[in-house]
């Protein structure tokens, strides 16, 4: 099976990036041709080529609606497509999504586009969110199949009408697992706290630095990963509440693996999510997690048994949540290793891809089928 990948940009490097690679590496390693269409340049293309898979990076497919931009990218892509000749585009990210589907349908290559949480989901900002529900349920009909990676956002996209149920299914994120020394301690003190998140307006590191702001008492310190345009202001935010020496900004890293197994205890404090990779890597650390209650995040996080949900913005219930797991080694290895089980039960690379190509096999029998199917006779 030949696939064409198509994410909008290559950075900042995140869930869509990370779940492209390490999906396009394991169908590769089955015997079907990946090949990855992107733009910009960074860490997500390097690992693609060390991969041997073959990457695409066009000049014009970039975030920000611009309709000029818009229909050079789409005219690169096409002309891609046109040069990898594939079975089936598989398209991930908003952007990516609505280029994709249309290139697809004019070249007539069946397209599943994957949702990585939609572009109108609750929390982004009202504006942005009508727009893009608009466009989608204008291009919704060119997928052949949606994947939404969460119930929350197959639920969300059915209510848009953006598809109905037999064109829109849910398959879980996956990811591969880490060697046995890259397990976390959860018990150990003193407490080391982590956040994988970019600094943007869709997560919520001011709540987070205002609950810990009231845990001073404590002996903790927080590890934050990730960069962003609104990283200078949280530094910044960070001094001002008195925790500039317990929070370490490490920016982009390549090791989040042992930074995790270093942590004692994973926190995503959010707006806005579809079902966030950082806390499948916690889990498979065996940390257990803190996250706000948006998305499909309470689909891996079970409130009380592998970590706790809290209210998107709740500032005392975030507070008590992450102080009560402070105060008992106990509870942290307890939530940990429930967080591990189900890792290993539901969100292993294997069970994903699996399911992926599931997805895409039914796809091409169906369009295979379409296109077997005789042509009804015109009466004279």
């Amino acid at each position: 099976m030949r696939i064409a990948y198509i994410v909008t940009t290559a950075s900042p490097i995140g869930g869509a990036q990370i779940h492209v690679r390490d999906l396009a590496a394991a169908v590769a390693a089955q015997g079907h041709a990946p090949a990855v269409i992107t733009s910009g340049s960074g860490t997500f293309i390097d690992d693609l080529r060390r991969l041997d898979i073959p990457v695409r990076v066009l000049r014009h497919l970039a975030v920000p609606i611009h309709p000029l931009r818009d229909f050079q990218a789409l005219r690169e892509i096409r002309e891609a497509l046109t040069d990898l000749r594939p079975d089936l585009i598989a398209a991930h990210s908003s952007k990516a999504g609505i280029l994709g589907r249309i290139a697809g349908r004019s070249l007539r290559v069946p397209v599943v586009f994957t949702v990585h949480g939609w572009a109108f989901t609750p929390g982004v900002p009202p504006l942005h969110a009508a727009v893009y529900r608009q466009v989608e349920r204008s291009v919704g009909p060119l997928a052949s199949k949606i994947i939404a990676v969460s119930e929350f956002d197959r639920r969300l996209g059915l209510a848009a009408g953006i598809a109905g149920e037999d064109r829109l299914v849910t398959v879980y994120n996956g990811m591969p697992d880490v060697a046995p020394t890259l397990r976390a301690d959860p018990g150990r003190a003193p407490i080391r706290l982590v956040m994988v998140a970019r600094f943007g307006a869709q997560k919520d590191h001011p709540t987070l630095f205002r609950a810990l702001s009231g845990l001073r008492s404590h002996a903790w310190e927080l590890d934050l990963v990730g960069d962003g345009p609104l990283r200078g202001e949280m530094e910044a935010l960070a001094a001002t509440l008195g925790l500039a020496d317990r929070v370490r900004f490490l920016g982009q890293r390549t090791d989040v693996d042992r930074i995790l197994a270093d942590a004692q205890i994973s926190l995503l404090v959010t707006n806005w999510e579809g079902f966030p990779l950082s806390i499948l890597e916690s889990m498979r650390a065996g940390l257990p997690v803190v996250a706000s209650a948006v998305g499909g995040i309470g689909e891996s996080v079970r409130d009380e048994e592998n970590g706790y949900l809290v209210p998107r913005g709740d500032v005392e219930v975030l507070r008590s949540r992450i102080e009560r797991l402070m105060a008992s080694p106990e509870l942290r290895l307890q939530q940990g290793a429930r967080g591990r089980v189900r890792y290993e039960q539901d969100f292993t690379l294997d069970r994903g891809v699996e399911r992926t190509l599931a997805v895409y096999r039914d796809v091409l029998a169906r369009t295979t089928r379409h296109r077997e199917a005789p042509m009804p006779e015109v009466s004279r």
